[in-house]
């Protein structure tokens, strides 16, 4: 409906031409000045009978990103139009710098006044920050919960649009929010998630569909890609809106403390017949996955474990597809790149998963102090700031940087170079000189595994650019983690039927009310409402 002076124009727009996606927009244009008032999408039917005014608990998970919870809370409360789709913000904070210790926190918070809830808890990561969420959205009568990632910038419109939709939804939905690139706020990161059955690994859901796409440079008008219906298994939990009739009848996320729980809580979910929706039109700004680096470092143990966990529930193959020679692949790749405490984190995961499933909720806060505290045994593992901290680049053949000189050897010939590379690694002694320097420098953008395992020494940058690695090349590291990596892999293999059993028919009670209670009680500190 559009107001010019005295005259109103109605218009009636179909969606019988958009099965398999499309978009409507509206432009608007004048030879004079022109102001939009208010603007909203109308439709003529009616929602859901049991969420006919649904409202969602904003639960935010937070681990010492005070400043970006602040920032959030005050966006909230600048936006008393979403109150009515609100029935409570709530805060789990499970850090050591407090966000009710913040000096403007008094202030931010008061124009949410008999909504808003801070639970101090126990540091159980993630996926226990966010099961806390679903817990008290169930506990407090909400229709849905929305769980919101600390390190984000939230824009509040999204969450009105998104529980507005999961109202109209002809069944109970989850409904997920796109991932913008906070730095480069016009470049989207995610748009929709699928995870490919044979590789049980993250994919595109279709192949046109672009990582880092920036809107600045190619809009919606002329981007063919965005106007397809994205179909999806699961929506990444940096705002992601989950229905409290489905949390009831399919538990709450599953102990991974981080990695996984969202794609298997997606998969869970599908299964049992709730689907899930990237809706346009709601998003997130939220630092891009292109400055990070997980897959290094202590993280290493979850992204292991945690995949093989869903491979086990969810996989439709023998033995999980290609997801254990991949693993296997990984151990190789780490050893041969002298990431062996990356390596180290990867092998205590296998043993871990090997043990069952009780393992899970006591790993939860008991795991990530063990493999820290590994560190210490792992020179590699200590980042620097400046290069000036480790002995000069010292080698008698310096290499040669060019097109070609940190070329991947190719499919055809990466099994051949494999086995040729690992024989020189486990074979060829550390001259002196290396272990006393680096042989030489590489930025991020050079540390491929192909890269590093040319070298003895090596310093590489970290993915964020604040420091330093120093990779040396240990024979006896090499021997050790690759004999444990084939070790439990052949146990996987062999007992893999019996492990997924163990795993699917524990599923549920893991994942349950009554035992994310147990773990909650041993781990609240104390609760703040104002």
């Amino acid at each position: 409906k559009l107001l010019s002076g005295e005259e109103t124009n109605t218009f009636t727009l179909p969606l019988a031409p958009f099965g398999d996606g499309g978009w409507y927009w509206f432009d608007l244009a004048g030879t004079g000045d022109l102001e939009l008032v208010e603007a909203n999408w109308l439709g003529d039917i009616e929602p859901r009978a049991d969420v006919k005014a649904g409202q969602a608990t904003v639960q935010i998970t937070t681990m010492n990103k005070v400043e970006y919870c602040i920032n959030n809370i005050r966006a909230l409360g600048e936006s008393p139009e979403i109150f009515d789709a609100v029935h409570e913000f709530l805060i789990v904070d499970q850090g050591t710098q407090k966000v009710q210790d913040h000096e403007d926190f008094e202030e931010v918070v008061k124009p949410l006044s008999g909504k808003f809830r801070i639970i101090n808890q126990g540091n159980l990561g993630g996926s226990g920050g966010f099961s806390r969420g679903m817990f008290e959205a169930v506990n407090n009568g909400s229709d849905y919960v929305l769980l919101l990632d600390d390190d984000v910038i939230v824009e509040p419109e999204s969450i009105l649009r998104m529980v507005t939709f999961a109202n109209y939804c002809k069944e109970p939905t989850i409904v997920g929010a796109h991932m913008f690139d906070m730095f480069d706020r016009s470049v989207l990161h995610a748009f929709g998630e699928v995870v490919d059955p044979w590789r049980n690994f993250y994919a595109k859901p279709h192949e046109d569909m672009t990582m880092g796409h920036n809107l600045g440079h190619h809009n919606l008008r002329n981007t063919p890609w965005l106007h397809r219906r994205v179909d999806v298994d699961y929506n990444g939990w940096w705002m992601c809106l989950i229905p409290t009739t489905v949390i009831k009848e399919i538990g709450l996320s599953l102990p991974l403390f981080l990695k996984w729980d969202d794609a298997e809580y997606g998969l869970r979910a599908k299964a049992a017949g709730f689907a899930t929706v990237s809706f346009p039109g709601a998003g997130v700004w939220h630092v891009s996955w292109t400055d990070k680096d997980d897959s290094v470092g202590w993280q290493a143990y979850y992204h292991e474990r945690n995949r093989l966990i869903t491979a086990l529930l969810h996989s439709p193959f023998d033995k999980g597809g290609r997801v254990l020679l991949e693993s296997l692949f990984l151990d190789v790749k780490h050893t041969l790149s002298m990431q062996y405490y990356t390596e180290a984190g990867r092998l205590m995961a296998l043993e871990d998963l090997l043990s069952g499933p009780d393992h899970l909720h006591p790993s939860l806060s008991q795991r990530l102090p063990v493999i820290r505290a590994m560190a210490k045994e792992y020179p590699e593992s200590q980042v620097k700031p400046n290069v000036d901290d480790f002995p000069a680049i010292q080698t008698k053949k310096p290499p040669f940087r060019g097109r070609r000189s940190f070329a991947s050897p190719g499919y055809k010939k990466l099994a051949s170079w494999t086995a040729k590379t690992v024989a020189r690694q486990l074979f060829k002694p550390v001259s002196e000189e290396a272990k006393a320097h680096p042989q030489i420098q590489l930025n991020y953008g050079e540390t491929n595994w192909w890269t590093l395992s040319k070298f003895d020494s090596a310093l590489a940058t970290n993915a964020e650019g604040t420091g330093l690695f120093w990779y040396r090349r240990d024979p006896e590291q090499l021997k050790s983690k690759l004999a444990q990596a084939a070790k439990l892999h052949v146990q996987l293999v062999t007992g893999w039927e019996k492990l997924r059993e163990q795993y699917r028919s524990k599923a549920a009670e893991v994942a349950s009310y009554d035992a994310w209670a147990k773990t909650f009680a041993e781990h609240t500190d104390s609760e703040l409402t104002r």
